[in-house]
């Protein structure tokens, strides 16, 4: 298989899926550059594997049983080739599987799908504000694609999106809440802006929490 550029290893988290005991695997690289991103270290594609999948593989091994699951972080997961690979042999241990994703790739995303019991999904913003967030051209359609994929295939989920008053405004997040309603949309959680990790100057010196 191909070997998944790993970023990142968590061995206990009780936070990365609701409700689940799990390992969560940081993979290396994304495609978007949001200005509060709090793992800015993941963005570049070519950033050092910090952790060896063999290790991880290794670890899993000795936990069977004990975890409920193993999420796959980022980064951007889905930008990996290995990950379909990687997902695969995680759930032939026996463990349950999540992703976290922004959707930046629909078609390799309803690949996924069938091997993946939850999915945490961030929404970044209205439709058209995505780039002003992700900064990349055409990032709004990739996203809402692999939103409406997800919400056909019957995968539990939850969509996130990161507020900080700078990037959206009440009548921003307002249209979002619409927008997303209306694609079928249940289980929304805003979540305020993390100052740890961030590296805009502008952001830290406005944060605000979400009321």
């Amino acid at each position: 298989m191909a070997e998944l550029t790993i970023g990142g290893f968590t061995r206990l988290s009780t936070c990365d899926w609701p409700g689940e005991l799990v390992a969560t695997i940081f993979c290396q690289g994304c495609p978007w550059s949001c200005a509060y991103c709090h793992n800015p270290h993941l963005i570049p594609v070519n950033g050092p594997s910090k952790v060896g999948w063999p290790d991880i593989l290794a670890f899993l091994n000795e936990r069977r049983g004990l975890l409920d699951g193993v999420v796959f972080s980022g980064g951007e997961p889905t930008l990996q080739k290995g990950l379909l690979p990687a997902i695969q042999i995680v759930r032939d241990l026996g463990f349950r599987t999540g992703l976290h994703t922004g959707g930046p790739y629909p078609e390799r995303f309803a690949i996924l799908l069938p091997f993946l019991d939850w999915v945490g999904f961030d929404v970044k913003a209205p439709y058209k504000q995505y780039q002003d967030i992700t900064g990349a051209k055409g990032s709004g359609s990739k996203a809402f694609e692999s939103l409406r994929l997800l919400l056909a295939s019957g995968v539990d989920y939850e969509i996130r999106t990161t507020i900080h008053p700078a990037l959206l405004d009440s009548e921003a997040i307002a249209l979002l809440k619409e927008e997303i309603s209306k694609l079928g949309v249940t289980n929304h959680k805003i979540q305020n802006f993390r100052p740890t990790g961030c590296i805009s100057a502008h952001l830290l010196d406005t944060a605000q929490d979400y009321e």
